[in-house]
């Protein structure tokens, strides 16, 4: 009954939310609290709830702070250099832009933390897919593709619990599909050039004189697509805080607005704090929210010396932090339920219960394949250390080691799934601060994504990372 009940809440979460019949944040709470009524739990509720809260309030605390300070950076133009490049190479190019936002997203997630790919990349590039008028889904799903792929690292999320779980080491586990990770990579860099291509011609569709903005105009034609700079009275030339390049309502005829001169010490400033607390990210120096936390704190009173400037910059961002920090909490109601309860467990012993002896040296394949999509229905630890155990015990049974069957789960469940699951805090990062629905970014990229895990498969079962 339990299992039931589970998938029940899982099926129901997905469904309300996909079809937009009730916000994220109502589906989050509401449907795990019926179940645990109809499961019998009411004495439980509370307490259940408050573990799942207290579970994911760093995660929470990280997030909050983590926006503030990017939002922070992002007014103090430390991502300008950034897009003016990306705009230059991309020369108003949807087609550059989007395979420009896979390279850089490949880049960026090397740290392993989907978190701060989420929040450095839509932070960096937000601001020219509004420019260029580009569709923000592409964006976020872009930009899923290639942390998930990435999130393979080691020191990422799932190779860490796969290695944890069955007691392994990253040379049984990760060494073995690092050319499927290569396939993955390349994929991406693919499924990119796809949907730019797709993008310009939507956006060629829109323009008057059905031509794409691909660079192929002249320059007065594609003017408003590059950065446009005026030169100052001490003879530097300056980028137009507009987007358009020109002068707003209200300047009078051939005013031409000169933004102040640009502090390069607090520039300078602002890169060495980034690049020093992303590194102490990567090295775990402090827990990720206390990093963060010190980190804002700094940039803060650095950046904004006064008391009004920090009140205003404060009250400017405080909608992005509610949005995010809500959908956080709101995911621990659930997965406090699911997991006090004991349903997440039966759940598991489910699936394995109905896993046929025929398949069990196929087994790895199976759970290559099912894996994206079991990132929907299970957390990060539900699944790697309540299903996948149990998975490799049986895989064993049929003669199969247990690394292949990690190795197989490392290809999909929480690589390419991890972004839009919503039982995945940083999911909500990435979709908040695109500007985009859950449901809208999982129906955009659930295919392109769920490509992604079958190619990485194949590429492993090419090398023999995995058996066939």
């Amino acid at each position: 009954m339990l299992a039931a009940l589970g998938f029940a809440t899982i099926a129901a979460l997905l469904l309300l939310t996909m079809t937009r019949r009730a916000s994220v944040l109502v589906a989050l709470v509401l449907l795990p609290v019926s179940a645990a009524l109809i499961g019998g739990f009411a004495g439980e509720l509370g307490e259940l709830t408050l573990q799942g809260l207290v579970k994911v309030a760093p995660t929470g605390i990280m997030i909050a702070f983590a926006v503030l300070y990017f939002s922070l950076m992002v007014d103090a133009g430390l991502f300008d250099p950034l897009i003016r490049g990306l705009l230059r190479v991309a020369r108003g190019d949807p087609l550059r832009i989007t395979v420009a936002t896979a390279v850089l997203t490949l880049c960026v997630a090397l740290d392993g933390d989907g978190a701060s790919t989420f929040l450095i990349t839509v932070s960096a590039l937000l601001p020219v897919y509004r420019r260029l008028g580009m569709n923000p889904l592409v964006l976020s799903g872009v930009v899923c593709l290639g942390a998930g792929v990435m999130n393979m690292v080691p020191w990422g999320g799932p190779t860490v619990r796969a290695m944890a779980a069955l007691k392994l080491d990253s040379s049984e586990v990760f060494t073995p599909v690092l050319p499927a990770m290569g396939f993955g990579v390349a994929w991406v860099l693919l499924a990119s050039f796809l949907l730019g291509r797709s993008e310009r011609r939507r956006l060629a569709a829109l323009s008057p004189s059905g031509s794409a903005p691909d660079g192929g105009g002249s320059e007065d034609e594609r003017g408003d697509l590059e950065p446009t700079a005026v030169k100052t009275a001490d003879g530097e030339r300056r980028l137009l805080p507009s987007p358009g390049g020109g002068p707003s309502p209200g300047d009078g005829p051939g005013t031409v607005r000169v933004p102040p001169l640009p502090r390069t010490w607090l520039t300078a400033f602002n890169l060495v704090l980034t690049i020093a607390l992303l590194v102490c990210l990567i090295r775990e120096v402090l827990p990720l929210p206390v990093l963060f936390v010190v980190g804002f704190a700094i940039a803060l009173l650095v950046n904004h010396p006064t008391w009004e400037q920090q009140q205003t910059l404060l009250d400017r961002h405080a909608r992005s932090v509610v949005l995010v920090t809500t959908m956080i909490f709101a995911a621990g109601v659930l997965t406090g339920i699911l997991t006090g309860t004991g349903m997440i467990d039966e759940m598991a012993e489910a699936l394995v219960s109905v896993v046929p002896d025929s398949f069990g040296s196929h087994l790895p394949v199976v759970v290559a394949v099912t894996g994206m999509p079991l990132s929907l229905v299970f957390t990060p630890d539900a699944y790697y250390f309540g299903v996948l155990p149990v998975l490799a015990e049986t895989a064993n049974g049929f003669g199969t080691d247990p690394a292949e069957v990690a190795r197989a789960a490392v290809l999909g469940q929480m690589t390419t799934g991890f972004p839009l699951s919503p039982l995945t805090a940083s999911t909500f990062i990435l979709v908040g601060m695109s500007g985009v629905s859950l449901g809208d970014h999982q129906r955009f990229v659930f295919r392109w994504a769920f490509a992604t895990t079958l190619v990485m498969t194949a590429g492993a079962l090419l090398t023999g990372a995995i058996p066939l």
